[in-house]
């Protein structure tokens, strides 16, 4: 299997693995990763396959995401690796299965504004995608010109900005991420795989966004299930991007959680 690009926040063994959501990559959680690590726990970003540097695939799986993210965990630090691993939306439900399916691995999960269910929101990204396929690379002169392109369908700043991070230009303008596989394939995005695994028994820390609709009422019976130690924390004021709306509330939540799974111990 192809390795996946990391980037170690800190120095010393990584005590906390940071998983991104659909067209994010590991950097999204640096301003998280660097204060936890000046705190005394050092991270590692990760760029899940298809996004950021790291490889490609054929065809989009979550087990198979769980079982590279699994992988580079086993060949950094071993079975004794024991990370607190945090994802948010696809890289939430990613951070399930490694959770479910390497508990080994996992001494706490933190699961970022997604359930272990059906995600209706992800259809949203349909025309994202199709803007980002709209954009006519032969003919774009600068980022600033891909910006202004894309306004029109991408109104929102925010929105448009976080999608402009995956435009690349060495070798000719293209987008990062394997935008043709990902782009046809929200509906596997927004699934959630039969798992077969048992129940996780580490301790789990589930945030959501106060007006966000990832994460409902209806969820919480499945995600009881499968994370009997499951507590959840609504974060005020925050979307469904919890960590870039709220990063003090995040950084708080994570730095408790830190110790409740050192307790556990």
């Amino acid at each position: 299997m192809a390795r996946l690009h990391t980037e170690l926040v800190g120095s010393g063994r990584p005590r906390f693995a940071f998983l991104h959501g659909l067209f994010g990559r590991g950097r999204n959680w640096t301003q998280v990763a660097q204060t936890l690590a000046e705190a005394g726990y050092p991270g590692v970003l990760f760029d899940l396959p298809d996004h950021g540097t790291s490889a490609w695939t054929p065809e989009f799986s979550y087990p198979g995401m769980a079982a590279a993210v699994a992988d580079e965990i086993d060949l950094r630090l071993g079975s004794a690796a024991r990370l607190i691993v945090v994802g948010h939306s696809m890289g939430g439900k990613v951070a399930m299965l490694t959770a479910l399916n390497h508990p080994e691995l996992v001494s706490g999960l933190a699961v970022i504004d997604i359930a272990p269910g059906h995600s209706a929101q992800v259809d949203t990204f349909g025309p994202l995608v199709a803007a980002m396929r709209s954009l006519d690379f032969a003919t774009l002169g600068s980022r600033a010109e891909a910006d202004e392109r894309l306004r029109a369908q991408v109104p929102d700043d925010a929105v448009r900005l976080f999608l402009l991070q995956n435009l690349r230009r060495k070798g000719g303008w293209h987008w990062q991420p394997n935008l043709t596989m990902l782009g046809d394939s929200l509906d596997a995005i927004g699934g959630w795989p039969e798992v077969t695994a048992s129940p996780y028994p580490g301790p789990v820390l589930w945030l959501a966004g106060e007006h966000s609709p990832y994460v409902r009422a209806e969820h919480e019976p499945e995600m009881k299930r499968l994370f009997p130690a499951v507590r959840t924390v609504v974060v005020p004021g925050a979307g469904h991007w919890v960590h870039a709306d709220a990063p003090d509330a995040v950084i708080a939540a994570l730095l408790a959680f830190a110790d409740t799974v050192d307790a556990s111990r």
